[in-house]
């Protein structure tokens, strides 16, 4: 069990002032990581025993919210119950610390791997944005959309993708007592869609979609579509400019799986304003065999322990899953 303590220096600092507003339900041993939108504490459930992450919304964050309506737009991410997705165990307000608590994951990050790796092999592309897919199809169905798609949000545990933080951003923004400026627009410039840009009230699914092409485009060149010296910069080339294609980065990509990409970076209100009636052609491309087997034979050794295909059906599951998350029915493999 942890048994975090308070400082001898007494309630001065934010670990202390966390320390004493859930004593009586968790102890906090220490800093583990901080994000745009909080500072995430190991600690202790004392009473089910478990290891479980504590994360406190960032003061100047917290100070602009209504905390009764954040606190009420929290739940909704509590009932999302799915295997890729990490699940809420409890929020709550003391102290005038708005915290979240959710399991303690003993993983890496998809930031840290990236981090260590640059781009990664094909296949594991693939898996790991397949897998992000079906949490996010889940979600969406379920009327959550996320809002913060980004290798930071995404955690592995037993090889298997994780994503993080669902309905956090929809709850800050829901909450916020004033408009948010662009400086403090809720979101990852790098990864943020055009519609978050010109914050638009109305977000749907196709905002998360164009987040995770942001991020398996990182994952297959090493580098995010656009970059700039500043975030108002890199939002503008969101908004303006075309997206580089993959494989003048990284030829051995497949066309179609470029395409692929290239697809979920155009569901996005910029270049569709209404959903499509009609099949994404995201499904069938990347349900092609000549897809599977390029990526097989062009992406170095795997680095995960898991395969990118399904062992029943031997079809890529980026097709299928993008046509779930995007409302579409995945072609059949042939």
């Amino acid at each position: 069990m942890l048994r975090g303590r308070l400082y001898d220096g007494g309630l001065t600092t934010l670990l202390a002032r966390l320390q004493a507003a859930v004593a009586d339900d968790y102890s906090v041993a220490c800093e583990i990581g901080r994000g745009g939108m909080a500072t995430v504490y190991l600690g202790d459930d004392l009473k089910l025993e478990r290891r479980v992450a504590i994360k406190l919304l960032h003061p100047q964050l917290a100070t602009g919210l209504g905390v009764e309506r954040f606190l009420r737009e929290i739940k909704t991410a509590a009932g999302l119950t799915h295997p890729h997705i990490v699940p809420l165990f409890d929020s709550g307000e003391s102290g005038g610390l708005l915290f979240y608590v959710m399991p303690y994951i003993e993983g890496e990050t998809l930031r840290g791997l990236l981090t260590r790796e640059g781009s990664l092999p094909i296949e594991d592309a693939v898996r790991i944005a397949c897998e992000v897919l079906e949490a996010l199809g889940y979600a969406h169905a379920h009327g959550v959309v996320h809002r913060d798609i980004k290798p930071e949000n995404i955690i592995f545990s037993a090889g298997r993708a994780l994503v993080t933080d669902f309905g956090i951003a929809r709850a800050v923004t829901a909450a916020s007592l004033e408009p948010l400026t662009i400086d403090g627009a809720v979101g990852t410039p790098a990864y943020m869609s055009p519609e978050q840009v010109s914050q638009s009230l109305q977000l749907d699914g196709r905002s998360d979609i164009y987040s995770l092409g942001c991020t398996l485009y990182e994952m297959l060149t090493g580098s995010v579509p656009f970059t700039g010296p500043t975030a108002q910069a890199v939002m503008a080339r969101q908004l303006l400019d075309v997206v580089p294609p993959i494989r003048s980065v990284r030829p051995a990509v497949p066309h179609a799986l470029e395409q692929a990409v290239l697809t979920a970076l155009s569901i996005s209100a910029r270049a569709s304003p209404k959903r499509s009636s009609t099949p994404s052609p995201i499904c069938p491309a990347c349900a092609s065999p000549r897809v599977r087997r390029r990526s097989r034979s062009a992406g170095r050794a795997s680095i995960s322990p898991r395969s990118a295909r399904s062992s029943k059906s031997g079809r890529c599951w980026w097709g299928a899953c993008a046509g779930r998350a995007t409302g579409c029915e995945s072609a059949p493999s042939s």
